[in-house]
């Protein structure tokens, strides 16, 4: 079931963060002039209505690492910069790139990234929370994408951003992305360490066979 404040606080969301993008390209005529974004503006808007049936929450639960809800602001404002700024970079042509072929892998990369991102919260149900913490009846998760990367979500996110700022052709929006990822870190630094004061070896021994983000690399 729904929540009525999660779709309440997701649909107001929503509507800032397109507005703030239309705004920022200049108006719904010009925005909507480009069918990709079009389609970027219905996998928003997708996205959000998929995340209404999720059970993630904001709660501290047993135990949680309150030194890094600094996370939650600066990851907040990123992303409302995110709405605006690339689509304004755009429609100025100020350090932009590419043509419409760029704008649709954008969209693509937008899609998997939101797709990616939106899986795990689905998986962890009440688990999954905004915060860095451990909840009640806590159990690690090492099946499925866990089994490969113990943080899918947050390349996700990092995808997400990437494929939303090269939709506007803007390197405005591949920097915003990189300082996300660059937040991201911090946080996976955090919520690693809680996990291994909590699950002790177990833990160790999950994350001796798998990636933090991206397999072979990091």
């Amino acid at each position: 079931m729904v929540s009525p404040r999660l779709a309440l606080f997701t649909t107001f969301s929503l509507a800032v963060y397109l507005g703030l993008a239309v705004a920022g390209a200049g108006g719904p005529g010009r925005f909507f002039s480009h069918p990709s974004l079009i389609a970027l503006t219905a996998m928003t808007i997708a996205l959000g209505a998929a995340s209404m049936f999720t059970e993630a929450h904001i709660r501290s639960g047993v135990r949680e690492d309150r030194s890094n809800r600094w996370v939650i602001g600066a990851l907040g404002v990123l992303g409302f910069v995110d709405a605006y700024l690339p689509a304004y970079t755009d429609q100025h042509d100020i350090l932009t790139f590419g043509e419409e072929g760029v704008r649709w892998l954008g969209v693509a990369l937008f899609a998997l990234g939101g797709a990616l991102r939106l899986a795990p919260v689905f998986v962890l149900g009440r688990r999954f929370s905004g915060l860095v913490a451990i909840q009640p009846d806590h159990r690690l998760v090492t099946g499925g994408i866990y089994g490969v990367i113990r943080h899918p979500s947050y390349l996700g996110l990092f995808v997400n951003a990437l494929g939303w700022g090269l939709a506007f052709r803007a390197g405005v929006g591949v920097l915003i992305a990189v300082l996300m990822l660059l937040v991201v870190f911090a946080r996976i630094e955090s919520e690693e360490r809680l996990l291994r004061e909590t699950f002790g070896a177990d833990y160790d021994i999950y994350r001796a066979r798998t990636w933090r983000l991206v397999p072979y690399l990091y």
